[in-house]
């Protein structure tokens, strides 16, 4: 796990670093995936530190106080992704749809209004579990997973209160299948606009260039949606926990060697960092 963790935070700031520093790299489509790389280093480090310190100890423990700001957080950065994805499928679609427009559609303004709506609407609707959770729960506050995350927390709530249906209805359409919809949508289209190019090399690049995006939209849909939006039981599942870890803290580091092993852009920055270094 100290590896998967490591790699995670070298590979994800290097991105946010080379994409400071190259002015190639400057456009919409890392721009947004320099905020997924922020995304996804604040993602682990709200838990991996965490599981590393209790591995250390017999019997870990967590304040009420810590476990609600850890839920909370976990929520508000797996909302944000889920958007962020499909903030970037649709800029993969105006680049590939309509490329001799897509710096006037997709310029500055746009991508920080987009970025910034982004996190915002991510944060009000992390929120809402801090109002709508009840303060006590039934049993003795054992939580069966590896940290705080929302679907083991409300395990422990004594009922199938309106509050929890309500809640769960609300991350569940408005964080899952809304943005996979229109991700599944943007992409179709893709592949149609795709297909209507002419010449062979064309086509494989631009298959190329959403191939990354499409490998970390699988990945982290796949199994976010199989955990929040398949039938759940009272009785904590090691499944559940396997796949909540799969998707917090594999996926992520993920991201970060699909992105800076498959973007020849990258690569050649990376390079030229490298080669200013020894000389």
């Amino acid at each position: 796990m100290v590896v998967v963790y490591l790699i995670t935070l070298v590979g994800n700031s290097l991105i946010i670093v080379m994409v400071r520093v190259d002015r190639r790299l400057q456009t919409p489509m890392y721009f947004f995936l320099s905020n997924l790389s922020s995304l996804d280093i604040c993602y682990s480090s709200n838990s991996v530190p965490f599981l590393l310190f209790n591995g250390l100890r017999d019997y870990p423990t967590i304040s009420y106080t810590s476990c609600y700001a850890q839920m909370t957080i976990a929520l508000f950065l797996g909302m944000t992704e889920c958007i962020l994805l499909a903030v970037m499928a649709y800029d993969r679609f105006i680049a590939i749809a309509n490329p001799l427009n897509y710096t006037i559609i997709m310029n500055n303004r746009v991508c920080i209004r987009l970025a910034m709506v982004t996190w915002a609407s991510a944060f009000l609707l992390a929120i809402i579990p801090i109002i709508a959770i009840p303060a006590h729960f039934c049993a003795h506050n054992v939580i069966n997973h590896f940290t705080c995350e929302v679907q083991a927390l409300l395990k422990l709530i004594c009922s199938d209160t309106p509050v929890r249906l309500i809640l769960g209805l609300i991350i569940g359409i408005f964080t899952l299948p809304l943005p996979f919809t229109f991700i599944v949508i943007s992409y179709t289209h893709i592949a149609v606009a795709v297909l209507r190019i002419r010449s062979a090399e064309a086509r494989l690049k631009a298959f190329s260039t959403c191939g990354s995006s499409l490998t970390v939209v699988t990945i982290f849909y796949g199994t976010a949606i199989f955990t929040y939006l398949t039938p759940q039981s009272r009785e904590s599942q090691d499944q559940d926990k396997v796949i909540s870890a799969f998707y917090g803290i594999v996926t992520p580091m993920l991201n970060a060697l699909n992105y800076t092993l498959r973007k020849k852009d990258v690569k050649d920055t990376l390079r030229k960092i490298i080669r200013k270094k020894e000389f």
